[in-house]
């Protein structure tokens, strides 16, 4: 293909990707730029002017007649061209992926075969993967790609205005949206994409190669076993240490027995050396006893004297007993009761006081309220 000198001079050894006529006009996109061609007029003479395509945003403003394509370069400014209103979609879509390529977006040798542009939604459709932007630019650093590899499945759920198409990318539901006006070419165009990019002719065929994918798949097959056993063990050891720990149990639970009758024991006999001790100071026995703080030659037990842990020893056996009998239980929980209803009596009281204080209180306000009624 023959292109005018002044292109032909600005392509060098670069070839075009891509044409796009504007009338007498028409863009030239290379690999690395585009080239837009403006022929000769009674106002101007013939002209080529170069954009980049490491745009790090794209905007566009349209209006009755003209759109304008709107490329910012970040700290080397913003470049912009006009293209007529009814070609913009047809200009815009080899400019948008030779940007998506020089952005490290797409890879060499991946084709951009749709874009598509809904309000502040721009989604490109490539040869391995969908790109979706979201804002007021057409595109730029904010975006998210799906890469086909990851998706295993595509439905369509159908609404009023818009339809929704769900891809089930990496294990999770990504929702991309479309007015239903042009859904069913948005689902045509990706549908065949992922289809070729995976070599299947349907959607329920890739459906099925997953599902096989997922029940070969180690994860699916891999067995724990019953559960961990213990490390340097096995089941002969583990049954004699179990028999050893109930012997031990047994064992300890006779001790715990032995020493409860022995404590038994110690007690009897503590209460028979203080029976004894009584006996002698009655003048039964005319044996010497042991000290305060001593201990009784015959049982050998520490009875630490009169008044001591043993209590005091008291040979007026009918004067302890009426001196115990003084005071009974029951009459200390009398004087108890009494004086809880004394204390619950006192508190009535005293609650029914601060309720005439505050009924005083109502009516004065109630009064204060209604004469400033009044008066107002």
């Amino acid at each position: 293909m023959t292109y005018p000198d002044v292109v032909q001079s600005a392509l060098g050894d670069e070839s075009v990707a891509a044409r796009v006529p504007l009338g007498d006009d028409a863009l030239f996109v290379t690999p690395t730029r585009t080239l837009v061609y403006r022929a000769d007029s009674l106002l101007s003479d013939e002209s080529v002017e170069e954009f980049p395509h490491g745009a790090e945003r794209i905007g566009v403003s349209t209006k009755r007649r003209k759109a304008t394509v709107s490329l910012d370069y970040g700290l080397d400014g913003e470049r912009s061209f006009t293209v007529p209103a009814k070609l913009l979609d047809r200009a815009l879509h080899p400019v948008l992926a030779g940007t998506l390529n020089a952005s490290g977006v797409t890879d060499p040798g991946e084709t951009v075969t749709e874009t598509f542009r809904f309000s502040e939604l721009t989604l490109v459709v490539t040869s391995d993967r969908i790109v979706k932007h979201v804002g007021n630019a057409v595109w730029d650093e904010d975006f998210e790609e799906y890469h086909f590899a990851d998706v295993t499945d595509l439905v369509v759920e159908a609404g009023n205005v818009a339809t929704t198409l769900v891809l089930t990318h990496d294990g999770r539901q990504q929702r991309l949206k479309a007015p239903n006006e042009r859904a069913r070419e948005v689902r045509e165009r990706l549908t065949d994409a992922l289809l070729d990019y995976h070599g299947v002719d349907s959607l329920d065929t890739l459906r099925e190669r997953f599902a096989a994918e997922e029940e070969e798949s180690p994860s699916a097959t891999m067995s724990f076993g019953e559960g961990p056993t213990p490390l340097s063990a096995n089941p002969s050891e583990l049954t004699d240490r179990s028999k050893d720990a109930t012997r031990s149990d047994e064992d300890a639970s006779d001790a715990d027995r032995g020493t409860e009758a022995t404590g038994s024991a110690e007690r009897t006999a503590v209460a028979t050396g203080t029976e004894d001790a009584a006996s002698a100071s009655a003048g039964e026995s005319t044996e010497p006893h042991s000290d305060p703080g001593g201990s009784d030659d015959a049982t050998g037990i520490d009875t630490i004297g009169a008044g001591g842990l043993l209590g005091p020893v008291d040979t007026d056996t009918d004067t302890a007993h009426s001196e115990s009998a003084a005071v009974t239980p029951d009459e200390g929980a009398r004087d108890d009761v009494a004086a809880l209803v004394a204390e619950v009596e006192a508190l009535r009281e005293t609650v029914e006081a601060q309720n005439e204080r505050l009924a005083r209180q109502e009516e004065l306000l109630e009064r204060l309220i209604a004469e400033l009624r009044e008066r107002l």
